[in-house]
């Protein structure tokens, strides 16, 4: 026993190192490293290894090769940090190893899933009624979210779709904006609606669905909306489609991955106007609340809809009181992700969760005006998290985005905007601040003068 308690000792003392040294660390790792990750490469032990050995080996060759993205110079993905609280709160969460399904497996969870829910509801300034599942990711809390909505507008048809299925089920249209996420396609693809089967809503030029060309259409509907557009960080007009998925008979639901949280921020008031009308929401935690991944989070309305589509039941199973994760969800067994939200949550309060959105908001306004001034085309208007930008064509941004990657020092990724490749530049860290951002946007500056570059034009 003694010798299981030292290894978890070591194991900790070097997450400890990891995280006191990852701000100086390259973005991505660099060539060595990831040539040394071929010490991986060995048959099966028949008899088993030293577990000192193993721990050592995962350290000393997997370390060097992972991506600095809890650093402050990482801008790919909207991907955040991990608050230090969180990451203290994650080593006694997976020590306690809790299985958060029911309340009689971990009457801490329980509690802790109830204050959680209550606080994320406070913070986010969504109906008081509303019930939050915990799942692994933005992904699958649409995937969850858009379940619920398949099997309440199926129930509004007579249809109980959970005991007849869809073969042969009424048919509702389901109504996408041109520029939503991948993720929302694959996510109807999995509860059987369909990826292609889907009215396509044209978006304006920073990716908002355009509500004066919504189809001429009776319902009932389901209607997908964006909160924070991938690249530009745009917010779709949630009046307008509120009203009109509601005269239809219709479910509002809001892929907020990122940009729910800019409810947390009475300064964003001018973004989020109508996005509390919704039916559903859908986040990630480890994006911009920085806990550690994965933590994706849903939100649906009214209480039972969770409940008619996830139901298990089994003979070995408590009746109890209290909610009942594995009810709610589309997985049984979970891990407590709700330990870490709670820990965030307390300690940032209401105002660090605005403070922790508007710094990422600030930095990236910074970076933009450096990147404008130095001579980069902003595309997108800059009222979030997301900055989008191009050089003279894709050609340019292509080996401008090339050279960032191999200088390593930040990191930022390509995507495409109007047919041509663009750079886009999230910023989600709590760790970057305004000074980051200018100094990473002098990086990019100076490794667009590296490409041959010498005159930069101004938009």
């Amino acid at each position: 026993m003694r010798t299981n308690i030292d290894l978890i000792r070591s194991a900790l003392d070097l997450a400890v190192g990891y995280a006191a040294t990852v701000d100086d660390r390259r973005a991505v790792p660099d060539a060595q490293a990831l040539a040394a990750l071929e010490a991986f490469d060995e048959d099966l032990p028949e008899q088993g290894a030293n577990p000192s050995e193993t721990l050592a080996l995962l350290h000393d060759v997997g370390e060097p090769a992972t991506v600095a993205s809890t650093g402050p110079n990482y801008f790919g993905f909207v991907t955040g940090g991990t608050l230090p609280i969180a990451l203290a709160s994650a080593f006694l969460a997976d020590a306690w190893d809790q299985n958060a399904g029911l309340p009689v497996m971990s009457p801490v969870a329980a509690k802790l899933h109830e204050i959680s829910r209550h606080w994320l509801l406070d913070v986010l300034r969504l109906p008081a009624d509303t019930e939050v599942a915990f799942v692994t990711g933005a992904t699958v809390a649409n995937a969850t979210c858009l379940a619920a909505a398949r099997d309440a507008l199926l129930a509004g048809l007579g249809w109980d779709a959970q005991s007849q299925g869809l073969f042969g089920a009424p048919e509702f249209t389901v109504v996408l904006g041109e520029q939503a996420h991948s993720t929302l396609e694959k996510s109807l693809g999995l509860i059987g609606l369909g990826r292609s089967r889907v009215a396509v809503v044209p978006s304006d030029d920073q990716g908002r669905i355009r509500a004066d060309r919504l189809p001429e259409i009776e319902g009932p509907v389901l209607v997908c909306a964006q909160a924070g557009e991938v690249n530009t960080g745009a917010f779709d007009p949630f009046d307008e489609l509120a009203d009109w998925a509601h005269a239809r008979s219709g479910w509002l639901h809001v892929d907020g991955a990122f940009g729910l949280w800019a409810l947390a921020d009475p300064e964003r008031h001018e973004l989020i106007q109508g996005l509390d009308r919704a039916d559903s929401w859908a986040t990630d935690g480890h994006k911009w609340l920085n806990v550690g991944y994965d933590c994706g989070i849903a939100f649906v309305r009214r209480p039972g809809d969770l409940l008619r589509t996830f139901t298990a039941a089994a003979g070995y199973l408590p009746q109890e009181a209290g909610f009942q994760a594995m009810h709610h969800t589309p997985q049984s067994s979970q891990r407590a992700r709700q330990i870490e939200v709670w820990s965030v949550l307390r300690t940032l309060g209401r105002t660090g969760v605005a403070a922790l959105v508007r710094q990422s908001c600030e930095a990236a306004s910074a970076m933009a005006a450096d990147l404008r001034a130095g001579g980069l085309r902003i595309l997108n208007d800059v009222v979030l998290n997301q900055v989008l930008c191009r050089l003279s064509d894709g050609a340019t941004t292509e080996a401008l985005i090339a050279e960032i990657q191999a200088d390593g020092r930040i990191w930022c990724g390509s995507t495409k905007w109007a047919g041509e490749t663009a750079m886009r530049i999230s910023v989600s860290c709590w760790k970057t601040e305004v000074p980051h951002a200018r100094s990473a946007a002098a990086i990019i500056l100076e490794c667009a003068e590296r490409t041959g570059r010498t005159s930069l034009r101004a938009d």
